[in-house]
């Protein structure tokens, strides 16, 4: 969908009320390409105090001073104000041509000149060009009304990402992308253009990307900025690529916010096919996941569901097929089908409690068992009911509460416990634990969440953006080996193949660009859990 634009100056002349009038362009002719905003007509010598700018100014110069200095302070206020556009009727002010000290100053301060050497209707081309300017604003109305419609329908299919921002890129004809707040691509459509000129180095390209507020446009770097959340939670950024001269149009800047409102609403909204009471389950434990209920009408409705929740020792767990399905179908029917599964363990065990598909790759579930004695061995049972005839499943579970108002920590301990286990490869056990997770494991199975991706852009992004504006000095090798060798700068120089002199010269580079004291223990601990924080992302 192309762009609606006002009418330039070139157009306006080209027009067949201006053609009557025999129009020749006398000045500024390499500004001829200006919008027109609207047309004014005037003899007042003052007229630059009425206006706004984008005008084109119609005149026959009987107001105009006569001696050449108020011609040319005419001429530069006009200028001043920002007008399209200065066209002059012969006839009844100047004869045969404009004065020579109005065309210079026109040419001086970039104002295109047009002079009419026959009489013409200034209504008539008034009203030509409002034509075209109201057709633009209709024009723009309706890409507005278009742009409204599509993402209001993709809000409502609940729309994937990539489907998102794949039609705002068909609507606006340049290329976006999403990135969460890591500035790691989360999907992206280059409009036709190629992939890899537009993701190539994208991390460092995207922190030179710089604006003020939450929908801005950074002029040098070309691109079109806008937050993606909701709640007071921003997760990633939606940016368009303009190539175009000057401010990108409002009709992008509109299309952009729709479509980062919608993709914030798709991730507060996300559907799944589930079964009935599958369903039922699902829906109390993302309400025990994000306080949209209150915990006792929670507990109301398991117990009309045959599921007690009171005063029972209450455990997380989280089942994951090791083994991912080949496409998005397959894998979703794997997960129906572990749901079911579990749910029958569940039944096996002599257990009771909420399960459900939680997204697209683990079943979750709240069990309940009698007491905290009976913990372990409840789970072992669980664990061997659920894995009869299924060795490729991973089983984690969170620490037990006694509380269904503690009961969020516990699922969540449990879903963080199963991502980590694929990345820290913990021993075999029948169900994984908090104690099997790692360091490098917890940062990795947090990789996704807002608020560590912060932390890293708080504690390196400094580093990181000074990094990205000298590849051929990179600052951030340097950090990682002086915290690997804890500290030691002598150990971290040799290890670096620099002379002390040159390493500690890059270390006090480092400390002033971070503003820290990289003598300071506590100061060097968040640095490095920073540093693997940042690699757990990125990987």
């Amino acid at each position: 969908m192309a762009d609606p634009v006002l009418p330039t100056v070139r157009d306006v002349v080209a027009l067949a009320p201006m053609q009557v009038g025999e129009p020749r362009i006398v000045a500024g002719a390499r500004y001829l390409d200006r919008p027109v905003r609207w047309v004014h007509s005037s003899e007042v010598p003052d007229i630059a105090s009425l206006l706004k700018g984008g005008e084109l100014v119609l005149i026959t110069g009987i107001g105009l001073p006569a001696e050449d200095d108020g011609v040319r302070a005419f001429v530069q206020d006009l200028a001043g104000v920002g007008v399209a556009g200065l066209v002059v009727e012969l006839g009844r002010r100047y004869i045969g041509s404009v004065p020579k000290t109005m065309a210079a100053a026109a040419e001086e301060y970039a104002l295109p000149l047009v002079e009419l050497r026959r009489p013409t209707p200034f209504v008539q081309i008034t009203e030509a060009v409002h034509a075209l300017i109201v057709d633009a604003q209709l024009t723009e109305l309706r890409a507005s009304e278009e742009i409204h419609q599509r993402f209001t329908e993709l809000s409502v299919e609940g729309a994937e990402p990539a489907e998102v921002v794949h039609q705002a890129a068909q609507l606006a004809g340049y290329p976006i992308v999403l990135e969460n707040l890591a500035r790691k691509v989360l999907a992206f459509d280059a409009a036709g253009g190629r992939a890899e000129l537009l993701l190539d180095g994208w991390e460092q390209h995207s922190r030179r990307i710089a604006v003020a507020g939450r929908t801005g446009y950074d002029a040098e770097a070309g691109w079109l900025v806008t937050a993606v959340g909701a709640r007071g939670q921003d997760w990633g950024r939606l940016l368009l690529r303009w190539p175009g001269a000057g401010d990108p149009p409002t009709r992008l800047t509109i299309l952009l916010e729709r479509a980062a409102s919608t993709l914030a609403l798709g991730r507060l909204i996300r559907r799944d096919e589930q079964g009935l009471e599958r369903q039922l389950h699902g829906t109390l434990l993302a309400a025990l996941l994000d306080h949209s209920l209150p915990v006792d009408e929670v507990s109301l409705r398991a117990r009309a569901l045959g599921v007690t929740l009171d005063k029972r020792r209450l455990v997380g767990v989280v089942v994951r097929p090791r083994l991912p399905g080949a496409d998005s179908a397959e894998a979703a029917a794997r997960l129906r089908d572990l749901a079911d599964t579990a749910s029958q363990a569940v039944r096996d065990a002599k257990l009771t409690g909420l399960l459900s598909v939680l997204d697209d790759q683990v079943v979750g579930g709240l069990l309940a068992v009698r007491s905290a004695a009976d913990e372990d061995a409840a789970l072992t049972r669980f664990a061997a009911a659920l894995r009869r005839g299924r060795e490729e499943v991973l089983i984690a579970a969170g620490s037990g509460v006694d509380s269904l108002r503690e009961a969020r920590r516990s699922l969540v301990e449990a879903r963080q416990v199963a991502d980590a286990a694929r990345h820290d490869a913990p021993p075999a056990a029948p169900v994984l634990r908090l104690p099997h997770v790692g360091l490098a494991g917890l940062l990795h199975l947090l990789r996704d969440e807002p608020r560590l991706q912060t932390f890293v852009e708080r504690q390196l992004g400094a580093l990181l953006a000074y990094d990205a504006q000298h590849p051929r000095d990179q600052l951030l090798p340097t950090l990682r080996v002086y915290l690997e060798a804890g500290r030691n700068k002598s150990i971290a120089a040799s290890a670096a193949h620099l002379s002390r002199p040159a390493f500690y010269e890059r270390l006090a580079r480092i400390g002033r660009i971070l503003d820290v004291d990289l003598d300071s223990v506590a100061v060097c601990l968040s640095l490095h859990v920073a540093l693997l924080a940042w690699e757990a992302i990125r990987s």
